[in-house]
């Protein structure tokens, strides 16, 4: 094998190696791509050129392990830089083309003569989660301006409030599916995520009757977590990494509020985190929303991140029971779209249990089945409202059954007695 040949398989090796492929898998890959027959001897040969270069990845290394300092010091790679100064991490990333973002850890070397840097990358895998705890503050901080509060008009109390339901956002789903060649074409991405906030927030100040709203977001409004379900039933098509969908949720979720924040005296934000396709991830989210907007509007708006499976508030006589239909991992079954005897039993049990049976109209609210079947008839004690998604369907669920209708709905509600206005919103199909 020619000279420039072997810089060239090393070269390819090394990157391989820094994204965090093992030193067989890097050494397979290279030749391949170089068309050369992989051997064994081939890989003990780079194995030892990349341990004279210092280099390691977080599938060999222990981040935290930095024993045998003096086995590790490099013959190529100096912490010293051109000039003679000491580098500081970034300039030698920088100075040996390294990628300072994919650093798990590093330290510096000074006591075996010549310094370097001992650094651990990434791997692949670690590169699908983000940590919130490091990014929360940035976050906060992009989000949260100063607030200039308008002159409100004062609005007399009423006997009214109004309601928002909106179900299954599914953010970052790729309704394409994997292969992008999909039976019904469709878009999902930021531009039309937003395009249906806007039309939701218009719909909303157009039949707004009063000073309160209550905003309920029925789970499943991130589509999945490292591009899989909470359940970890299956692997998921995705259009965006999990940092931009996080990214992406808390400007939606901010946004509406935002948005109608004058329009009422008080604004109460419900989000169920227990569900199949988000789970924690909403909850993520939800506890990040919470922490932006009621430091942004004191005493004006509420966030609540509801963790239990089925929840359930009152206002006047009315009292809505809410789930998303589908947990976050204890259910094989999840509610239908259709209520029967089984399901019937089991929010009868919850209505029992919390005492909810004192003449209040309850309605049991639910997501899940991406459909609009509004029951008021099958149980005497309960109404069983299924809400449609709010975003278009999948590949999967266009090509299992089709390409079904999405929207959301926004009622007028009267305190005291059984009126709900229902005034809902249907997306055109795309």
């Amino acid at each position: 094998m020619d000279n420039n040949l072997k810089e060239k398989l090393l070269n390819r090796v090394s990157e391989l190696y820094l994204e965090g492929q093992n030193i067989t898998q890097s050494c397979i890959t290279a030749c391949r791509e170089c068309e050369v027959e992989y051997n064994d001897s081939l890989r003990r040969s780079f194995s030892k050129k990349l341990k004279d270069l210092g280099l390691t990845n977080d599938s060999e290394s222990d981040s935290n392990n930095y024993s045998n300092d003096k086995e590790k010091k490099p013959k190529g790679f100096t912490a010293i830089g051109p000039d003679g100064q000491l580098m500081s991490i970034e300039k030698y990333c920088e100075f040996y083309g390294l990628d300072c973002s994919k650093i798990r850890s590093y330290k510096l070397i000074s006591h075996s003569g010549i310094p370097f840097y001992n650094v651990v990358f990434y791997s692949s895998e670690d590169e699908v989660m983000f940590n919130l705890e490091d990014s929360f503050e940035e976050i906060v901080k992009k989000h949260i301006k100063p607030v200039v509060f308008e002159d409100l008009k004062t609005l007399d109390d009423n006997d009214w409030f109004d309601r928002l339901v909106y179900t299954d956002t599914h953010i970052a789903m790729n309704v394409n599916g994997k292969d992008g060649d999909s039976l019904y074409e469709g878009k999902w991405d930021k531009e039309e995520v937003l395009n249906r906030l806007h039309k939701m927030i218009s719909h909303v100040k157009k039949f707004s009757t009063c000073n309160t709203l209550i905003i309920d977001d029925l789970g499943d409004f991130m589509d999945g977590l490292g591009g899989n379900t909470t359940r970890k039933g299956h692997e998921l098509p995705q259009n965006m990494n999990d940092k931009e969908a996080f990214d992406l949720a808390l400007e939606f979720k901010i946004y509406l509020v935002d948005s109608l924040i004058h329009s009422y005296d008080t604004i109460v934000c419900n989000n169920i985190t227990n569900d199949n396709h988000s789970g924690v991830f909403s909850y993520f989210v939800s506890q990040a929303v919470k922490n932006i907007l009621e430091a942004k509007y004191p005493n004006k708006v509420y966030v609540n991140s509801i963790k239990r499976f089925i929840h359930h508030y009152s206002i006047g006589n009315h009292t809505f029971v809410i789930s998303h239909g589908k947990d976050i991992g204890e259910q094989k079954f999840g509610f239908k779209p259709k209520l029967d005897a089984i399901q019937a039993e089991k929010i009868d049990q919850y209505c029992k249990e919390y005492r909810l049976y004192n003449g209040n109209y309850i309605e049991f609210s639910k997501g899940d089945s991406h459909q609009a079947i509004y029951d008021d008839t099958t149980s005497n004690d309960f109404s069983y409202y299924n809400y449609p998604a709010f975003s278009p369907p999948s590949n999967w669920v266009k090509t299992n059954y089709s390409n079904t209708r999405s929207g959301f709905n926004f009622f007028n509600i009267n305190k005291e007695d059984n009126i709900k206005v229902s005034i809902p919103y249907w997306f055109e199909k795309q």
